[in-house]
Parts: C-alpha cells; sequence; structure tokens
C-alpha cells in the first residue's frame, strides 16, 4: 500500500523465517523495520498518532471511523511525524498504550464479528490511506496488456443486423412482420446498450447464418 516504515514495540522474535515467508515481495520492509522496547520510543518525535481498538474504552481518545480518521492523519503529516498504532493478536492495544494516541479508530464491522486479525486490520487502514492519500485515484502498474477489443461496429453493421435478425425471427415463425409488436425496439435498446464492436457483429451474423442453414431457409450476404 506504500507503506514504508515500519516499528515493531518488544516483538516476541525477530528477525523470524516465518515472516519472511509470509511477506513475499516486501521482505525489504522487514530488513528496514526498527525494533524498540516500548511504545513510548516508538513514537518519539510524533506528532499525531492513531491507534487501532474495537472498542470504546472508558479513558482514552474518542473512536472515529478509518476514512475520517486517515484524512486527519494525512493533514497531520504535512507538519511532522505521524503513526498509525496496531496492537497484538491476541488483545490488542491495552488502556495504556491507547491513551499515548491522540485518536482512535475502529472498523465497522458486522456488531456480531467484531474482532478482525491484526493483517486485516493493518490491510483496511493502509489501504484507506492509500486512497485518501491519492484522492481515491492512486496509480495503477503499467502492465503491458493486448486490448482484447475490436473497432466499434458502425450504423450500418449494426443495422445490417438487425435485418439479418429479423429475416432469420421471421423464417423461424419466432417474429410476424404483421405484428411486429415490440420486438424489434427491445432488441435494439438491448445491443444498443452493448455498444456492438465489429467483431462482436460478425460473431452474431455468422450464428444467424448457421442457423439459416441448420433450418433450409438459405443464408444472407452482409
Amino acid at each position: 500500500m506504500g507503506l514504508s516504515r515500519l516499528y515493531l514495540v518488544n516483538p516476541k522474535q525477530f528477525p523470524d523465517a516465518e515472516a519472511d515467508t509470509r511477506a513475499t515481495g516486501a521482505v525489504d520492509l522487514l530488513k528496514q523495520a526498527k525494533v524498540l522496547a516500548t511504545l513510548q520510543e516508538a513514537l518519539v518525535e510524533t506528532v499525531f498518532v492513531i491507534g487501532l481498538s474495537a472498542r470504546q474504552r472508558d479513558l482514552g481518545p474518542e473512536i472515529g471511523l478509518p476514512r475520517p480518521m486517515v484524512v486527519k492523519l494525512l493533514t497531520a503529516a504535512a507538519e511532522g511525524e505521524v503513526a498509525l498504532v496496531f496492537g497484538n493478536e491476541t488483545v490488542g492495544l491495552s488502556n495504556d498504550e491507547l491513551q499515548q494516541c491522540h485518536a482512535a479508530v475502529t472498523i465497522p464491522t458486522n456488531p456480531a464479528f467484531t474482532s478482525l486479525n491484526l493483517g486485516s486490520a493493518v490491510q483496511v487502514l493502509s489501504y484507506e490511506l492509500r486512497m485518501a492519500a491519492y484522492a481515491e485515484e492512486p496509480p495503477v502498474a503499467n502492465a503491458v496488456v493486448t486490448p482484447f477489443v475490436s473497432p466499434s461496429a458502425t450504423h450500418n453493421e449494426v443495422e445490417g443486423l438487425y435485418e439479418h435478425l429479423q429475416v432469420v425471427m421471421s423464417a423461424t415463425g419466432f417474429y410476424n412482420p404483421g405484428q411486429p409488436g415490440r420486438l424489434m425496439p427491445k432488441l435494439r435498446r438491448l445491443f444498443g446498450r452493448a455498444r456492438l464492436e465489429r467483431d462482436e457483429v460478425n460473431i452474431l451474423r455468422g450464428v444467424l447464418a448457421a442457423t439459416q442453414q441448420q433450418t433450409g431457409h438459405g443464408t444472407r450476404k452482409p
């Protein structure tokens, strides 16, 4: 998500081979991580800190939702160092740890299942932070992909499809020119929404031509 400064407070063990395995493509983040003994050390010189909590505490900062809170974090980042603080997998942040934060945020899950695992919580907050930082238009990878499209069908090509379709439907008894009803207008609306490509028109007309051959009603030239 573009975040690159990881601080680990009193980890059970680090470095850790399992962590390297799980951090596929991001081992460099672990290699650069700073290990500190206390949260207070990790927050030195920060001007704004948001801690994650699944519940409102009797003491501690008021809890907000991710999107408005990450905007506050980004605004404060213009003034100095900021941080997102996550507790451990088992019990989250303690009351003392949360009180070291200026604000708190909770992820609005299903009320019957309020606890997310640590990795999921980090991902959600990191995503919201990235979207806010780029005004919901983050850069994407410039993968070289050959587009699977053909030019848009011309008016004449689409009209040819409608004419061909009407001929086949009439020959098979599905369409009665004497009592046309709203069938053709509805088909026009259907294909109009799709904005047919030239290849798509050719495929559809190929199906119609094959139907004519099988039913013995002859073929119709494009």
